[in-house]
């Protein structure tokens, strides 16, 4: 795969808001890394995760306290997924490296692999957002049409109505699956894997089987097949609806753009930062306990032109980047609320189940 080629212009938009990001820092003597309260949060949630793990699997509460803690199961399982993992892939969490790389392998305990994850996410997904053939994230095919150059099946002609029963599946499907998909096949989509280490395959294999034993073989030992298949489900569907509709909502939505490369010479109309403005949305952004809890992803402009710097800043910095583009006449997208948000993107859902 040929990667598509950004507009270069002699002053970009991009080191405006760079300036203006490093004046803001400078002038109030912060780190760009995350604070005291990212990791208060990163403790309590991770605790919280192992309490509920030891209730259920030890101690085997009633069927209804059993299946409740399954969906906290899935909620802490996301919110460490966007909070403690996410700022530790893109070295945001802290200053210093161990720290970003041991928060980074939160999500090799929840049975995916951050090698992967770096490789679609930081390298593919921050580069080419939107591009279809490119970005992995908006390829669901054949279950959903997610943009409209892709091919149409006559079962997206439901897609809006499902949707969540195939977002429910992304986590499952993500740690049993694509996992090993992108390991054995050497790529994420048509890019390329970088070339593993020795370590890397050990980190992967290894992980994998601590995730086998601690979610499926110890539960299933304590609780029995049955009770440990609907428990596992449950928590497993739960998380992938979660973790799903927080990205949908950041760029699969009705404001938001998908540019195709022109040919010839496989270039895109923008310059990089400009791209990735008219390629996400924000939504929900006063909303500080959906900010504490999905980890500033809420905040996607402001972490998709700045994602080294820690979802904790991404409130102050948002009112600097929409001054900015509001001068320069650059779209900033928003939805107040999540439904809005949400809204948006069942329409856009349902725009593209027509041929």
């Amino acid at each position: 795969m040929i990667t598509p080629k950004f507009t270069s212009v002699s002053k970009s938009f991009h080191t405006e808001l760079k300036n203006r990001i490093s004046e803001y820092f400078e002038n109030a003597g912060k780190a760009t890394t995350g604070n005291r309260s990212l990791f208060i949060k990163a403790i309590v949630l991770v605790i919280s995760l192992i309490a509920v793990y030891i209730h259920l699997v030890f101690f085997t509460p009633g069927v209804t306290l059993a299946i409740i803690e399954c969906l906290l199961l899935g909620v802490f399982t996301a919110s460490i997924g966007f909070n403690v993992m996410h700022d530790g892939a893109h070295g945001s969490f802290s200053k210093y490296k161990w720290v970003n790389d041991l928060a980074g392998l939160s999500v090799n305990f929840l049975g995916a692999n951050i090698f992967m994850w770096k490789t679609k996410h930081n390298v593919i997904h921050h580069a080419y957002t939107n591009i279809d053939g490119i970005d992995d994230d908006i390829d669901a095919k054949p279950i959903l049409r997610l943009c409209e150059t892709q091919k149409f099946y006559k079962l997206h002609k439901y897609q809006h109505y499902y949707f969540l029963g195939a977002y429910s599946l992304l986590y499952i499907y993500w740690v049993f699956v694509t996992d090993y998909k992108k390991y054995f096949l050497k790529r994420v989509g048509s890019m390329p894997l970088k070339k593993m280490k020795t370590g890397d395959h050990i980190s992967f294999w290894g992980f994998k089987a601590l995730h086998a034993f601690l979610f499926v073989a110890l539960p299933i030992y304590m609780v029995g097949f049955v009770p440990w298949l609907v428990g596992f489900l449950v928590y497993g569907m739960f998380a992938g609806i979660l973790l799903s509709i927080v990205f949908q909502l950041a760029h699969t939505v009705e404001h938001t753009d998908f540019p195709v490369p022109k040919q010839p010479g496989n270039t895109l109309d923008d310059e990089w930062a400009i791209h990735q403005l008219k390629t996400t949305a924000n939504f929900a952004t006063r909303n500080k306990f959906l900010s504490w809890w999905v980890g500033g992803l809420n905040f996607q402009i402001e972490h998709h032109l700045f994602p080294k710097i820690s979802h904790v800043h991404y409130p102050a910095i948002s009112q600097i980047i929409r001054k900015a583009c509001n001068e320069f006449n650059v779209p900033y997208i928003e939805y107040p609320k999540v439904t809005m948000a949400v809204a948006s993107h069942v329409s856009y859902l349902k725009s593209l189940s027509k041929k």
